[in-house]
């Protein structure tokens, strides 16, 4: 396997442009002769299928829900980055550029993340047009708030629903493109494989999750757009059907996998109320610019938090990290959490719970401006906690979150595997070791409207793929194994259900390879996975059979990948002997507790090569190169 990054030559702000002028076009008659998959309906995937519908590509699109407007990207609430500088409080494209190469702990491409700065002007610009209401000032301007990791405000926001409002204007391009015939929708389909002919991505094998149809469907090219694999933890902030099915079938097809470990953590989510919880729920980081963060300064103070008076009170983020304070980035502010919870110090049932306190803001803007901005936050709060955080505080603790590690991908977005373009949150591209918040809608919607439609049009005029059919004999021997793998699932017929596997394994993975990591950790769970995933092939029980409805065989199909990604994300974390961003190594850190990198031994892009089963797994490297910014201990302080 080789990694050519095909990172453009020439200045850092000249890259995309040269780039653009670069790659082989195809013409718009021509467009009309090539068809392209797009696996996933969310900000990146739906995006992807309506540009390229709309620059005339046939276009079909899969989402295993019954809408697009299902996607996860919908649930993101606080906002979407863009170097607009409205403020006037000193943002640039470089800013942003930087802020997010520092975020990412120096663990990401400059090329891409300039490229991801560049374009965030653009994408609020394409959003607007299509009638996203954005939050606006008085006078009627787009309206922008803070965000963690950064000092200035750049962050355009629609209240707590941003990615429910982006999701929509996306959805309508995508209708409109459906209703025009560029584009087939087909919803309730569960991708299971990648056809590969002659090296080269040309369909995917599907499963009807109404009828159990297994089938084929051909095309010049392939697109995932289908997120990330935070439920790998059973417990995250994901939608219970998000999965890592499609990006793993490919894994194993030949499409590298990178950064496995990089698993983020948020820091503001609802705790843990109990043993047989299904998933977590996120309170936006946006939360952060006027609330609160304490805890109280004794372990074991169970007063009533508005009874515990200011002097008794440990606000530890303004007090360690005052240049950022509340605002630090999502590693570090969930570290934080960890360690005054390990103190004892922690609130709430179980002592996993800090304050989160909008008392101060209430009181200096009054509760009418608190509700503007996040009054669909409080009034979900209350409903899951049955607490008023008007009244006392949010109690938050970290969680599971969003995946930095997917398919490697060149700078044009193509993985290793000819052919296979992997966009948003499925992809490693962007965000380095840590992805600063409001920041995901923003590449999910660059790559969608901006980089792959024009990348994939080098991809064919440069490829020109030979028509196929479904009788060529790579389809057929696909189609054959995902049936197969099919009908062994639901024959084993043993005792557990795929529920309670996929419950075991998240709480592995969380104790061994969550806000903290050992090597003596590490290598446990890479015992116990492998275990677990025999057991789970000999006592799983899936009732029914694949020929209808069944959807204990999709969770089923689900966790089995699961079991071989969790032991992929461990031996990554394992190799990687330093600590940067979401991953933290205990044994690697500095007097004062922060992340301590190893930039002389670890500045790569860690890139495994499925090898076979029962084989480990090849790791190939790609170097990082900072041209333009220098490598520094990253600090909030």
């Amino acid at each position: 396997m080789e990694l050519r990054a095909r990172i453009p030559s020439g200045p850092l702000e000249r890259k995309w442009e040269k780039h653009r002028f670069d790659m082989k076009l195809v013409n718009p008659a021509n467009k009309r002769r090539y068809s392209v998959i797009v696996v996933g309906s969310g900000l990146a995937g739906g995006a992807a299928a309506a540009s390229l519908s709309e620059l005339g590509y046939r276009v079909k699109a899969f989402c295993f829900q019954d809408s697009p407007r299902r996607a996860h990207s919908i649930a993101a609430q606080g906002g979407i980055n863009a170097a607009k500088n409205y403020q006037n409080d000193g943002d640039s494209v470089y800013r942003l550029f930087y802020d997010t190469i520092k975020g990412g702990d120096f663990r990401a491409r400059e090329a891409n993340v300039y490229r991801l700065a560049e374009l965030s002007v653009r994408i609020i610009d394409q959003c607007v047009a299509q009638g996203v209401p954005f939050a606006r000032e008085y006078g009627g301007l787009l309206a922008n708030r803070s965000f963690g990791g950064a000092q200035v405000s750049r962050t355009f926001y629609a209240r707590g629903q941003t990615g429910q409002q982006l999701l929509l204007g996306c959805y309508q391009a995508l209708e409109k493109e459906i209703a025009k015939g560029g584009v087939t929708m087909y919803p309730r389909t569960e991708m299971l494989d990648v056809i590969l002919v002659n090296g080269r991505a040309r369909g995917i094998v599907t499963r009807n999750m109404v009828t159990g149809a297994i089938e084929a469907h051909l095309a010049d090219a392939v697109i995932l757009g289908t997120g990330g694999y935070g439920n790998v933890f059973y417990l995250s902030t994901n939608a219970k059907g998000s999965n890592a099915t499609a990006i793993w079938r490919a894994y194993r097809r030949g499409a590298a996998f990178a950064n496995p470990c990089y698993t983020q953590i948020h820091p503001t989510c609802i705790p843990v109320a109990g043993d047989y919880q299904s998933k977590l729920t996120l309170m936006s980081e946006s939360l952060r610019n006027d609330g609160r963060v304490w805890v109280p300064k004794k372990g074991g103070d169970r007063r009533a938090p508005n009874e515990i008076p200011e002097s008794d009170r440990d606000y530890y983020l303004e007090r360690k990290y005052p240049s950022f304070g509340n605002l630090s980035p999502r590693d570090i502010a969930s570290r934080a959490a960890k360690e005054v919870c390990d103190e004892g110090r922690g609130v709430g049932p179980g002592g996993r719970g800090v304050y989160l306190d909008f008392a101060g803001a209430i009181k200096r803007l009054g509760a009418d401006r608190i509700a503007e901005r996040y009054g669909n936050l409080f009034e979900m709060y209350e409903r899951i906690t049955d607490e008023n955080p008007y009244e006392v505080p949010m109690r938050i603790y970290p969680a599971v979150h969003y995946t930095m590690g997917g398919l490697w991908v060149d700078y044009n977005l193509m993985s290793t595997i000819p052919g296979l373009h992997v966009i948003g949150e499925a992809n490693f591209s962007d965000h380095g070791a840590n992805r600063l918040g409001a920041s995901a809608l923003m590449q999910g919607l660059a790559d969608g409207y901006f980089v792959i439609p024009l990348t994939i049009g080098d991809y064919l005029a440069s490829a020109r793929p030979e028509a196929i059919d479904a009788s060529n004999a790579d389809v057929r021997g696909t189609i054959e194994s995902v049936a197969e793998r099919t009908r062994r699932l639901t024959s084993i017929g043993g005792k557990r259900s795929a529920t309670s596997f996929h419950r075991e394994l998240g709480k592995l993975v969380w104790e061994y390879c969550g806000m903290a990591r050992s090597a003596q950790g590490l290598e446990k769970a890479l015992q116990l996975i492998p275990a677990l995933r025999e057991e789970f092939w000999s006592d799983l029980l899936v009732p029914g059979t694949g020929e209808e409805l069944n959807q204990e065989l999709e969770r089923a199909g689900r966790v089995a990948d699961f079991l071989e990604l969790a032991e992929l994300m461990c031996i990554d974390a394992l190799q990687r002997e330093e600590s940067c961003g979401a991953h933290f190594r205990i044994e690697h850190q500095t007097p004062d507790g922060e992340a301590l990198r190893h930039d002389d031994q670890f500045a790569y892009v860690a890139a495994w090569e499925f090898a076979g089963d029962g084989k480990a797994p090849v790791l190939h490297k790609e170097p990082l190169v900072f041209e333009n910014v220098a490598l520094a201990t990253r600090s909030y302080r």
